[in-house]
């Protein structure tokens, strides 16, 4: 399996890897009257994600005087807005929510406290993903790490063992987002970019700044009581949509000879059909395959680039119930081209098992 090293993409270039190919320049071409941000759209995202999640946390905050079980309550639409919020950052790393790259980029690290991540960073990490997704000998960065049936029955007991744990719902949606947004991205690594590590360590001062205001403001029991139920919510929230998008019965995984722009796109990421006010929470990107052609499609232009293409609405939708249960495909069979539960592995073996005598 190759693993991408930090030279053979330029995380300040809005272009990827296979970005080149003939597919992909005609599909920047059709879907080009859809990719220009504007200011009004950008601010519009912005008011409407930002100023609500501060609304809603100074609520939180306020009802603590009154029960927790309400502080709780309103932590639900606390977290709604905070994974809207995710979204922006995350256009901002496409440079599609404002015009220009700069005021992009100063947007994202602003967010980045927000959300608690770097946002040079993710920005990286995120173009592998766009340019590897559905790529069988390109995995592991930016993505969720996933093994073939093959892959996984050569481990030894103990990475097979840490790899169950880690596809559990338990560990993924509970333990993930605390690992995801609290620890993983706090300290530089060695082999990171200076532009990466200087990310890292301006968003540490960043969140020291600003929790530390908080803290001795209201007091560190108070902050964590507020802050804890509406970012764990949101953060379990996002991992799963980040999960569904590229994991789901029938999802498009080929090796490098085989691989295409094209149907990783359309086949490898999942239109998630959500209802209306979990689409405006999620900032559009159930329309996954849409933002996969064009990444410079900002949130607020994907619902019409998505009914202004036909090809666009031929993909199969997935429902928010079928978005849960996707969640039981642990393994990439090579052989079957699909997706398959840990039963469905169980059966495959005792099958092989009964053939063989």
């Amino acid at each position: 399996m190759k693993t991408l090293t930090p030279l053979e993409t330029d995380p300040s270039s809005d272009s990827t890897l296979g970005a080149d190919a003939p597919d992909a320049i005609r599909w920047r071409e059709v879907l080009k009257p859809y990719t220009h941000a504007t200011l009004r759209g950008g601010l519009f995202s912005l008011a409407t994600s930002v100023v609500p999640l501060m609304v809603f946390w100074a609520a939180m905050y306020f009802a603590l005087d009154v029960s927790y079980f309400l502080t709780l309550a309103i932590a639900v639409p606390a977290a709604g807005f905070l994974l809207r919020t995710y979204i922006l950052f995350h256009d901002c790393a496409h440079s599609s929510l404002l015009p220009g790259r700069r005021s992009n980029a100063l947007v994202g690290g602003a967010l980045g406290v927000l959300v608690f991540t770097p946002f040079a960073k993710w920005r990286y990490e995120h173009t592998v993903h766009h340019a590897t997704s559905g790529d069988l000998d390109r995995r592991f960065i930016g993505d969720v790490p996933t093994l073939t049936v093959a892959e996984y029955q050569a481990w030894p007991w103990v990475g097979r063992v840490g790899y169950r744990l880690f596809r559990s719902p338990a560990v993924m949606f509970g333990l993930g987002p605390i690992w995801a947004m609290l620890l993983d991205t706090r300290i530089p690594r060695p082999s990171h970019s200076r532009r990466i590590k200087r990310s890292v360590l301006m968003t540490d001062l960043g969140l020291l700044l600003v929790i530390g205001g908080l803290c001795l403001l209201i007091g560190w029991k108070t902050f964590v009581l507020v802050e804890a139920p509406f970012v764990f919510l949101a953060g379990g929230a996002g991992i799963w949509l980040f999960y569904v998008q590229h994991q789901f019965d029938g999802a498009y995984w080929k090796r490098s000879e085989e691989w295409n722009f094209e149907d990783a796109a359309l086949l490898g990421s999942s239109y998630l059909k959500l209802p209306k006010i979990l689409q405006f929470f999620t900032g559009n990107i159930g329309l996954h395959h849409a933002h996969h052609l064009s990444s410079r499609i900002p949130n607020y232009n994907l619902q019409r680039a998505h009914d202004g293409i036909p090809k666009l609405n031929s993909v199969p939708a997935m429902s928010f119930v079928e978005g849960l249960r996707v969640t039981r495909l642990k393994l990439y069979d090579e052989d079957a081209g699909r997706m398959v539960t840990w039963r469905e592995v169980r059966q495959s073996r005792t099958g092989s098992a009964l053939q063989a005598h």
